[in-house]
């Protein structure tokens, strides 16, 4: 297809999905001022609820901010011939085509991030600060900044340069071995991520012997989920937030508590989610999404693959020579709507995956202590208690509070 066609598509997927996401968002902010909901009264006073929505409004006030100078940024990039401009840079540093690629995207990536790194900054230490949520300090958030361009220069680099050779290598068939090689990282980040991932920007400490643990393991021994390693992870260093997740599969499956999460639920209640969590494994929701996210993997490239060699995936970006990297980001915005679509699909599922999760926890623990850990999470997080149904829709991969208490009052 012609560039100059492709650039204007380009142009209108932006501007629409801008529209679209900011008409889901101010539907969703029409229902900040909704009444309390009535299950809810046992834990939220007036003043807690009060506080929740001025917390809403304010991250809804600078949404809009970060995302009109977001999108107007990549807009004036694309119109004004920045990526040739940067593709010119990386030209000229290298003529072969990896380290070429690997300067393009470093360039785009990394100056976005210095770019927008006022925006994360001020939602860390000001509005986060304001509502008592910030627990981290300046030398740590900029840590984390300088580990994460680490991380993406060695692991997204590396996989990068690869998928590459694979294409210089086997034409437009270097997607089969990209997708054997993403899908052997995913199932090995998945595996180790609590291993090797998080100790890179959290400390992790088995949980203590005491009532809680003796809970957690005799619930294990009740419904045959053998669990080894039970974590406490310092979540408490970067924001109140409470969080558990469970990871890994196999001898390597784990469990992790964040501290705050010990500190604000009950011991029934820290039960109570995990049983959730195990439910998730015990249905055979974490090899589901694992192979889901595989399949969609091997169908973006392969769709890559038809289109990679069209030089007018380049030129749809502005980009006078054709190139592999080129080709990608143009291909990468074209296909965004393709992307929202699956994107609901799988939220549709992940939806129905936390009710029967829930229903899990509730059949073999108790509902009572699953409903309290949820009231008491929202309040402490200041949830939205009362969401759009189109903005769920779109959004959440997890049912509206209310939704989970009612399914689990049934």
């Amino acid at each position: 297809m012609n560039g100059n066609i492709l650039f204007y598509i380009i142009i209108a997927i932006l501007v629409l999905q801008f529209i679209i996401e900011q008409g889901l968002e101010y539907l969703n902010a029409q229902r900040y001022g909704d009444p309390l909901p009535q299950e809810l009264e046992d834990v939220f006073d007036k003043n807690e609820y009060l506080k929740s929505r001025e917390y809403k409004k304010t991250n809804y006030r600078f949404g809009w901010i970060s995302a009109i100078f977001s999108t107007g940024l990549t807009l004036l990039f694309l119109i004004f011939g920045g990526f040739e401009w940067i593709d010119t840079i990386a030209r000229s540093l290298s003529s072969d085509p990896i380290p070429m690629a690997l300067i393009f995207f470093g360039i785009i990536l990394i100056g976005n991030d210095i770019i927008t790194t006022p925006f994360s900054y001020y939602q860390t230490f000001v509005i986060e600060e304001k509502f008592g949520f910030n627990k981290s300090t300046k030398k740590l958030f900029w840590s984390d900044k300088i580990k994460g361009w680490c991380m993406m220069m060695v692991l997204g680099g590396g996989m990068l340069a690869l998928i590459i050779w694979f294409f210089q290598r086997a034409g437009t068939n270097f997607w089969i071995y990209a997708w054997i090689m993403i899908s052997v990282v995913t199932l090995f980040i998945n595996l180790f991520y609590s291993r090797l991932i998080v100790p890179i920007f959290n400390k992790q400490t088995p949980l203590q012997d005491g009532s809680l643990k003796n809970k957690i393991e005799d619930y294990a021994d009740q419904v045959g989920f053998t669990v080894k390693n039970i974590f406490v992870l310092d979540g408490s260093k970067r924001s109140t937030k409470a969080n558990a997740y469970f990871s890994g599969f196999g001898r390597e499956k784990r469990i992790t508590l964040y501290d705050t999460l010990l500190n604000d639920l009950e011991e029934d209640e820290i039960v109570a989610v995990l049983a959730h969590e195990v439910g998730h494994y015990k249905r055979r929701h974490v090899i589901f999404n694992l192979a889901a996210s595989i399949a969609l993997t091997g169908f973006t490239l392969f769709i890559l693959s038809i289109f990679i060699n069209n030089p007018g995936m380049s030129l749809a970006i502005g980009v006078s020579q054709p190139s592999f990297h080129a080709a990608l980001i143009g291909f990468g915005i074209l296909y965004s709507p393709i992307s929202e679509i699956t994107g609901l699909i799988m939220n549709v599922m992940s939806r129905t995956f936390e009710y029967q999760a829930d229903n899990f926890a509730r059949k073999t623990y108790s509902s009572r202590p699953l409903i309290q850990a949820l009231k008491n999470l929202s309040k402490n997080n200041l949830s939205n208690l009362t969401p759009h149904p189109a903005y769920v829709f779109m959004h959440y991969s997890h049912p509206p509070l209310i939704a989970r208490i009612r399914n689990l009052k049934a």
